[in-house]
């Protein structure tokens, strides 16, 4: 029987899914990091490798190449990161060589968030970015450069601004916020004029800062002006991301798939809501959609396609509750 392979990886985990040629999963394993920049080669190598072969014992097959395999990985976004993966990839005798698709994680988060079909996914986690793939296969990316280029409407977008506005509004740049009690309570600051010591030497690392964003969204929901201001900042920043790809890829004429991934979109109510009004300023017609598969899910159909065949609709409806939990 022949089976193609997807892989997910980044900073923590790496999964990698095997599926069948008619797109039924047939074994899925796990294994550590495969972030390069963020964890070196030969940890990369290992994790990719550990996911690899307990999929492999998943499905009762014995280990060897796939028909095809599509890593997406965190962080690559150059030529060199590509050329780097792919030497590893064939080291790794995932697949044949001319069979070894690589790209950057947002491909197959799009592809497992819209099962496939051309449109944008729209990332907000820790980082942001958004990625569209139209009908011809022409591909684009805006924003995702990192945190110091341009990374709004993240996570660590969100974090900071929040650190910002609590420090404008302590020294009477900004009106009040609720923000102002919760960073320092959130930051265990006996004095607010500590948060210089808490970020600049102690250190805050850019997980850390991310995970002041929820502040934000519950000041929000509570009606704070300030709060409120920044989710429509942050979603206006990746709106305007949306914009930018819709117009470079030519999707303006007609309704665009949004698939929303990341964390910040469980916020639906405070989040979404913004984002939707945002978008609707430069789309005139489009529509949001949850995840419907798992970018490892999304992964393997890329390699499914490399190798020349497509997954069944019945396929796809057990890819859908396998990644979604329904039944």
């Amino acid at each position: 029987m022949a089976y193609v392979l997807g892989i997910d990886g980044g900073a923590t985990k790496t999964e990698a899914i095997l599926i069948s040629s008619d797109g039924r999963v047939i074994g899925v394993g796990r294994g550590g990091p495969s972030n390069y920049h963020a964890a070196g080669i030969e940890a990369t190598r290992q994790g990719i490798a550990e996911a690899v072969a307990e999929a492999h014992a998943a499905a009762g097959v014995a280990a060897g190449p796939c028909a095809a395999a599509f890593l997406g990985l965190a962080g690559l976004v150059s030529p060199r990161d590509r050329a780097i993966i792919y030497a590893l990839a064939r080291e790794l005798h995932l697949a044949p060589d001319d069979a070894i698709g690589i790209d950057h994680d947002c491909r197959i988060a799009l592809a497992g968030g819209l099962s496939g079909r051309p449109g944008i996914v729209q990332i907000a986690g820790t980082g942001s970015s958004t990625f569209g793939v139209n009908a011809a296969g022409e591909a684009w990316r805006a924003g995702g450069w990192g945190q110091l280029l341009a990374d709004e409407g993240s996570g660590y977008w969100f974090g900071l601004r929040a650190m910002q506005s609590a420090v404008g509004a302590y020294d009477g740049r900004l009106g009040d916020t609720i923000l102002l009690d919760r960073i320092q309570d959130a930051l265990q600051l006996k004095d607010m004029n500590d948060i210089m010591q808490r970020l600049y030497f102690d250190g805050m690392g850019k997980r850390e800062i991310a995970a002041l964003a929820p502040l934000v969204l519950d000041a929000a929901r509570a009606g704070d002006r300030i709060a409120r201001e920044l989710v429509d900042e942050g979603m206006g920043h990746l709106a305007a991301c949306v914009d930018a790809v819709a117009r470079r890829l030519k999707m303006t004429g007609a309704p665009v798939e949004i698939a929303l991934v990341g964390g910040l979109f469980q916020a639906e109510d405070v989040v979404v809501e913004s984002f939707r009004a945002t978008v609707a300023d430069y789309l005139g017609a489009f529509e949001v959609r949850t995840p419907e598969l798992s970018p490892a899910a999304g992964a393997a159909l890329l390699a499914l396609d490399m190798a020349g065949a497509e997954a069944s609709p019945a396929a796809l409806r057990a890819l859908r509750q396998r990644s979604t939990g329904e039944e």
